[in-house]
């Protein structure tokens, strides 16, 4: 009876846009106490913000965009589910674009450069490949799922490996400049707390986001419904944004904080953490596979990604201090490029 309840009042169109509306904003929230809470992790465990980042921060910002992915392939809206992590991927590169312009004392992937986060920049790529060759191969299925939702975790867990053992000896080190600021845990700076306060608070933190993104794409189906608006229109803009805020307030609120290599590192890893929700939503979704189920447009997208990926590549190496507007060559691009693929879609739409 609960579940008929629920269904009822999500089949209401102002029912659903307010709890959209209440969602996105219970996120953004979160999101914000997640970034002091990560970074006071990051000092307290002195396992760094890179690791932090990339592995607790970008689990938990990524769990909206999970949850509603899961919600979106298990209702049996794979364009919708594979959509909103497609977008959320490029999105959260354009954030980092902001990210950079909030920074102003140098380009920020210049102050932030570190030998994880050029492995994890090449990591994503890897990543991204096997779900769009999955896409565009033949639809080889066992019990309806896809070899490469096997395999995206398990290259998942092997690219976390090569982080930890990069962190831990790194063969090679970033030149040093007067911009750079490097990530050096200091256990005496995470504040007052207990360290099981603080990863109670981040747990808490984290059911918030996941409750939050589930609702928001339940919400998000029935505004397809009554608009009309395609599944995705909706996916890769609409709900990308909204399940990405955590992203975009965790990355300022680091940047803010002197936290660099957090803002950096928990954008490129949510990134890589998003790529095997694709995977998770292949289980969820019995239609078969769902890289067959989906359009050209998300090829595009995840193209895309890739291509945002190795500009970032190159902003690392290149390490320029002051660009365009005294950002980076590579968050102008990444930024002109969303805006591009962004114009490209919603004019296509009208």
């Amino acid at each position: 009876m609960g579940s008929v309840a629920l269904d009822s009042l999500f089949g209401s169109l102002p029912f659903s846009v307010g709890v959209f509306v209440g969602a996105a904003f219970a996120i953004a929230l979160a999101g914000v106490a997640m970034s002091a809470t990560a970074d006071r992790l990051a000092d307290r465990t002195g396992w760094g913000e890179a690791i932090v980042g990339a592995v607790f921060l970008a689990a938990a910002t990524s769990l909206p965009d999970f949850a509603a992915t899961l919600t979106a392939a298990a209702d049996d809206h794979p364009e919708l589910a594979v959509g909103n992590m497609m977008g959320s991927m490029a999105l959260n590169f354009a954030f980092l674009g902001i990210g950079d312009m909030v920074y102003r004392k140098a380009n920020l992937e210049h102050a932030a450069a570190s030998p994880a986060n050029l492995i994890q920049a090449a990591l994503l790529i890897a990543l991204l490949v096997i779900p769009l060759m999955a896409m565009l191969g033949p639809g080889v299925t066992v019990w309806a799922v896809h070899p490469a939702s096997v395999i995206l975790p398990v290259a998942y867990v092997f690219g976390f490996v090569l982080l930890r053992q990069t962190q831990a000896t790194p063969m090679w080190t970033v030149r040093r400049t007067a911009q750079t600021v490097e990530d050096r845990p200091d256990r005496n700076k995470g504040g007052r707390q207990s360290l099981a306060i603080l990863w109670l608070r981040f747990g808490v933190l984290t059911l918030v986001l996941a409750v939050s993104g589930w609702a928001l794409m339940k919400a998000a189906e029935t505004i397809i419904a009554w608009t009309g608006l395609s599944e995705t229109l909706v996916g890769t803009l609409l709900t990308a944004l909204a399940t990405s805020s955590p992203e975009l307030v965790t990355t300022i609120a680091a940047i803010r904080a002197g936290a660099l290599a957090l803002a950096v590192g928990g954008i490129i890893g949510t990134n890589c953490f998003n790529v095997t929700a694709i995977a998770a939503a292949d289980f969820a979704y019995r239609g078969g596979s769902i890289y067959q189920a989906v359009t050209s447009d998300q090829v595009f997208w995840g193209l895309l990604t890739i291509l945002m990926s190795a500009v970032l590549l190159l902003g690392f190496v290149r390490r320029e201090r002051y660009g365009i507007g005294k950002i980076g060559f590579e968050s102008f691009l990444i930024l002109v490029l969303y805006a591009g693929a962004v114009a490209l879609l919603v004019g296509r739409e009208l």
